[in-house]
């Protein structure tokens, strides 16, 4: 299989997802538009991964070249190649699909959990997951939801967390995949957002989070989600 992931920042790379795809034997390549990558053809791989970043589809006149990104998605999805968009990610897709990014009722940046919706909880992606888990959060922003898209989960702070937009495009306004390596290479990247708020970890509380079970569940994901039909 070949895998193509979309980062947007040095500090955000795909964490655990990058070793899945390894292990697993894929070709997996990464595309970075942000230092000026061009991005493959959508003939060049099978499964699209679109990662998080400090962008905003709300300013996208501040990075152009997601105008590019999102008009690779719209080309993924009319081929029905395999999505996953992970908070700057899932934003793309909804705009993609032409549901608006929008500013999350707070800010969050730790690991808070999120809760399934009924539909979550029926999902075949995440039916055997419990009702309420712990997930990685750091984000200001939203993906949009549109008529046919299905919620599947939320959290106190956001209440777009999981979205299934199509049966093999789903967005994860939260993250899952990153590392408590990651975590610090982002602390120490943009300190400024641990600035407090209701929905935000300390230095302290992030680095002290138990990551490894939620890059595990990633993983699970992951593997449930290259079997799904579309």
């Amino acid at each position: 299989m070949n895998v193509l992931c979309i980062t947007h920042a040095d500090f955000e790379t795909p964490g655990v997802i990058e070793s899945w795809a390894l292990d697993k034997g894929y070709n997996f390549q990464i595309s970075k538009p942000y230092k000026g990558n061009n991005l493959p053809k959508v003939d060049a791989f099978d499964f699209l991964i679109v990662m998080g970043g400090p962008q905003s589809p709300l300013n996208l006149k501040e990075a152009p070249y997601l105008i590019d990104e999102i008009n690779l998605i719209k080309k993924s999805i009319q081929q029905n190649k395999r999505i996953l968009g992970f908070c700057l990610g899932a934003q793309l897709i909804s705009e993609a699909l032409g549901a608006k990014t929008a500013c999350s009722p707070e800010k969050e940046v730790g690991v808070y959990p999120i809760t399934l919706t009924e539909e979550g909880l029926q999902d075949p992606l995440l039916q055997e997951l419990p009702q309420t888990f712990p997930v990685i959060h750091w984000h200001n922003d939203m993906p949009g939801l549109l008529e046919n898209s299905a919620l599947l989960g939320y959290s106190q702070g956001c209440p777009h967390q999981i979205i299934r937009y199509k049966p093999l495009v789903y967005g994860f306004q939260c993250h899952l995949e990153i590392t408590l390596d990651g975590i610090k290479t982002m602390i120490e990247a943009v300190p400024q957002d641990l600035k407090p708020s209701t929905f935000t970890q300390t230095q302290e509380e992030l680095v002290a989070q138990d990551y490894t079970s939620i890059n595990n569940m990633m993983c699970k994901l992951l593997d449930k989600f290259i079997r799904l039909e579309g």
